[in-house]
């Protein structure tokens, strides 16, 4: 079903091939993608991974040194001006005006962006209660907190109701709070049928904002895919930790026999089981280890994330 969803969106963005040097250094290699319209798709990876360069040759900043890049079914090139104006490129450099108030600093960008008179007021209006800074509006930005700043170019990038959003590492230096505020900002850029594309190392924000998920490591696309398609390649299995007292060795013998179950170890606490389907598979367990004579103190289900993804696939973890 998933994948008839995706195949119904029609294509804003679509990569193919690109390949981006630095002399002998190879930044980005044979990198493709595509992202259709109202879908958040994501790349994913460590620092230096290129994501920034990818973006910078998808927003038409830089060229490609080979392959393409289609923006609402035209090619993009470093010339490709008009082309430019369906992009919001939020950076990771802050790019606001600290002596200007948030509505000055949106009302300044939105008249470079073509907006002027009813319509700029109205969605300076618009993007201020989306990003959360209505009741900020007349304060200089200089007083501004790290996540207020971030909000705030976000909401830059969106004032002229770009067909393509790219937000790059948004939430990089702000504190807890401010980070969940953007996130949630991103979350509702969903519903105004936006197409996103959103560079990380964060797995968190991953797995909570993308339809669907580029892991990048040096240069290259890894793998792709929905979260679970991702986590399928790991080999899909959940890890289900049954702590207790009791009879252990009649409750391991009894569950190694349960179908669905790949695994069974035994620890001084408890036992530790690899399994297809873990909260399917719960309350049969609970019921066997139970029935086995084991006396469970605490019930532990623990799914593969996009961590033991990229663990898997690059031999590292994500923030080497």
């Amino acid at each position: 079903m998933a994948a008839d969803v995706r195949m119904q969106r029609t294509q804003v963005l679509g990569v193919k091939g690109l390949v981006k040097r630095y002399g002998d250094h190879t930044v980005v290699d044979d990198v493709s993608f595509h992202i259709g319209a109202g879908e958040t798709y994501g790349l994913l990876g460590p620092n230096g991974a290129g994501k920034t360069t990818i973006i910078c040759m998808v927003s038409g900043l830089i060229p490609a040194d080979t392959g393409s890049i289609e923006l609402a079914g035209s090619a993009m090139t470093p010339a490709s001006t008009r082309l430019k104006s369906h992009i919001g490129l939020v950076p990771q450099d802050l790019a606001i005006y600290p002596d200007l108030t948030a509505k000055e600093n949106l009302q300044f960008f939105g008249r470079l962006q073509g907006l002027s008179g009813r319509d700029l007021k109205a969605r300076t209006g618009e993007v201020l209660d989306l990003i959360g800074l209505a009741d900020r509006a007349g304060e200089q930005t200089k007083k501004f907190s790290g996540g207020m700043k971030r909000r705030l170019n976000i909401g830059i990038g969106l004032l002229h109701r770009p067909t393509l959003l790219i937000l790059d590492e948004p939430t990089v230096g702000v504190d807890p709070q401010s980070r969940n505020s953007i996130l949630e900002s991103v979350e509702a850029l969903a519903t105004e049928g936006m197409a996103v594309l959103y560079t990380t190392h964060y797995m968190e924000e991953a797995e909570r904002l993308c339809d669907r998920i580029a892991i990048i490591d040096e240069g290259r696309i890894q793998a792709e895919g929905t979260r679970g398609e991702l986590v399928e390649l790991t080999g899909g299995v959940d890890r289900i930790d049954l702590h207790g007292s009791g009879n252990t060795g009649a409750a391991a013998s009894a569950l190694r026999r349960l179908p669905g179950v790949k695994h069974v170890d035994g620890g001084a606490s408890g036992l530790t089981l690899t399994v297809h389907n873990g909260p399917g598979l719960l309350a049969p367990v609970v019921a066997e280890a139970g029935g086995a004579g084991m006396a469970l103190s605490s019930v532990e289900i623990v799914r593969p994330d996009l961590e033991s993804v990229f663990l898997h696939l690059t031999g590292k973890a994500l923030r080497d």
